[in-house]
């Protein structure tokens, strides 16, 4: 059988591979890689693997936009070490996960479901995974305030915050939304397009950013068109990263 790991943790993906080894002697494993363009490159000038391991958030994005420039038929057998709200949908798609840290039952157990796989079950993998990646991207967030559900249209998000372990939207008109949602699990369900993760604290809407100002050690600090209840600052390493981002939704003329 010939694997494909996509996992961006170093360690990660060597206490894969050894698990795989010692639970699948005859596994191939083809190919280590780290991220999205990489995943995509290997894939479109490779054969398509048997069965992908594939941690869900990669260094330069979620893990789903490889669906959306190849198309895979494989099994996928999704990693995570967090998302439990994505998980859910995961169940729904009968679709395989693991949570991190791996350790060799999981694995076994995975693969023994793979196993009783039939080919058409299999090859039906592909396009469950890519119905699953369309339905993450969310259009409208439901708001419990007291006796009240709110909709929240993603459009009225100007920017995302945690604090204390809550986290809440924000509109382009200060008001606040409390989500029962973690940032992490609204990054997967926010498009990459339009929202970019600024920092361990905050998630951004591309229509928001008023200014950029460089700040201490090559950091940017980013002006909103709405106040935020604290400083908003894009790591030097980052950095590069949201000028891409930014640059690719407002071309310079």
């Amino acid at each position: 059988m010939k694997t494909l790991i996509i996992e961006d943790e170093t360690a990660a993906a060597r206490n894969l591979a050894a698990i795989l080894r010692q639970e699948e002697p005859s596994m191939e494993i083809v190919a280590t890689l780290e991220s999205v363009a990489e995943s995509v490159e290997w894939l479109r000038a490779n054969p398509q693997p048997d069965l992908l391991f594939m941690d869900i958030h990669l260094a330069d994005g979620d893990s789903f936009r490889i669906f959306d420039a190849v198309e895979i038929t494989a099994p996928v057998i999704f990693t995570t070490a967090y998302d439990q709200y994505a998980l859910e949908a995961f169940k729904v798609n009968s679709i395989d996960y693991l949570l991190k840290p791996l350790n060799a039952d999981d694995v076994r157990r995975a693969l023994a479901k793979l196993r009783r796989l039939t080919s058409t079950e299999r090859s039906d993998y592909g396009s469950r995974v890519r119905t699953m990646a369309v339905r993450r991207r969310e259009d409208v967030f439901l708001v419990h305030v007291r006796d009240r559900i709110i909709p929240l249209q993603r459009e009225q998000i100007a920017f995302c915050y945690t604090f204390n372990e809550k986290v809440t939207a924000y509109g382009y008109d200060g008001t606040a939304y409390p989500l029962d949602k973690t940032l992490e699990a609204l990054q997967a369900l926010l498009p990459e397009a339009e929202f970019f993760r600024a920092n361990r604290q905050f998630i951004i809407a591309r229509r928001a950013v008023k200014e950029i100002a460089v700040w201490f050690g090559s950091r940017l600090t980013l002006h909103l068109t709405v106040e935020t209840p604290e400083r908003i600052v894009v790591s030097k390493a980052r950095a590069p990263e949201f000028k891409e981002w930014l640059k690719s939704v407002h071309p310079v003329e």
